[in-house]
């Protein structure tokens, strides 16, 4: 996929993901809608503790919570139409009646001001003991208030942003969020980049040297070898305490064949999610073969049995 339709891509799921969770899991504390008259009708009932009013806006508190929505008696008075059509109505009433939200208890609310005026709601206000505070509409929003607004957003996009970047370089694209974790972390050594280095650059070890030269010529020249039958070996134990150049001698024998060289840590193979390890083993073979041919060096190889013997006991 191009580089620009796979932003794209990303900036979309990131668009989708915040609307659902804008709207399938609003906020705990965000005022509940209810109207007008409600709001009237508590206020003289002396159930309005305080309101802010911002232009047509106001939001409150209840001093004793209400049910909200109530519940309507009026859509289920036909339950015995006349005709087909009343009938047909009736049945859309009481559909739409069931669908309904149950009731809850509503505390902190919400309302619009109506567009013609009315006088006495002042008078209300103050005769019920309700606190009244306005704020007046400023010309322009503020830069510090938009941003504000606006962090958790910028907090979301920014964790999506690295994790975007962090699953491209492992699996690239979007997808190397989830097929990153069985990509293998194997380590490639050019030849070419990091310089040759052969039998030559190793000392102290010549026993293990003579050992290996036979698997240097079988890589050199296969055929010599398999036209008498022979294969090559499923592989080569070196142990030893650390420092005493296995990963070395490993180079020696890819640099001395001229083939690629794979090497990785076998610690690297356990992980906590199940299937992970496998897979990495899986995704190093197949970069192997595809290079074949070619010398995975497998160092701490006795980590994998450790850990495994440590789970079964």
């Amino acid at each position: 996929m191009p580089p620009r339709r796979t932003w794209l891509s990303f900036l979309f799921i990131l668009l989708v993901n915040f609307l659902l969770a804008r709207f399938l899991f609003p906020s705990g504390n965000a005022p509940v809608k209810v109207p007008y008259t409600l709001f009237r009708e508590e206020i003289t009932r002396h159930n309005v503790q305080a309101i802010y009013s911002r232009g047509t806006s106001i939001t409150g508190r209840f001093r004793t919570p209400v049910m909200y929505p109530r519940g309507d008696s009026a859509a289920t008075r036909d339950s015995t139409p006349r005709d087909s059509s009343r009938r047909d109505t009736a049945r859309r009433t009481t559909f739409f009646a069931r669908s309904r939200p149950a009731p809850r208890p509503v505390t902190d609310f919400a309302t619009e001001l109506p567009a013609f005026v009315d006088p006495g709601l002042e008078t209300l206000l103050i005769a019920s003991g309700a606190e009244i505070s306005a704020q007046p509409i400023q010309q322009g929003g503020g830069v510090l208030g938009l941003l504000a607004s606006f962090a958790p957003t910028l907090v979301i996009v920014g964790l999506y942003v690295w994790l975007f970047r962090r699953a491209a370089k492992q699996g690239g694209g979007i997808g190397g969020m989830f097929t990153g974790l069985g990509k293998s972390t194997a380590r490639r050594f050019d030849q070419n980049v990091e310089g040759k280095v052969t039998f030559e650059d190793v000392a102290g070890i010549d026993e293990a040297e003579n050992e290996l030269v036979e698997i240097v010529d079988f890589l050199r020249d296969p055929k010599k070898y398999t036209r008498l039958g022979g294969t090559a070996p499923k592989g080569v134990l070196l142990v030893g305490a650390p420092g005493t150049g296995k990963t070395l001698l490993a180079r020696a024998v890819a640099g001395e064949a001229g083939v690629p060289f794979f090497s990785m840590s076998g610690s690297e193979f356990v992980e906590m999610i199940v299937g992970v390890g496998a897979a990495r083993v899986r995704d190093l073979f197949k970069q192997a073969r595809e290079h074949a041919p070619a010398i995975i060096f497998i160092d701490e190889l006795d980590s994998i049995g450790r850990a495994r013997a440590a789970r079964s006991r």
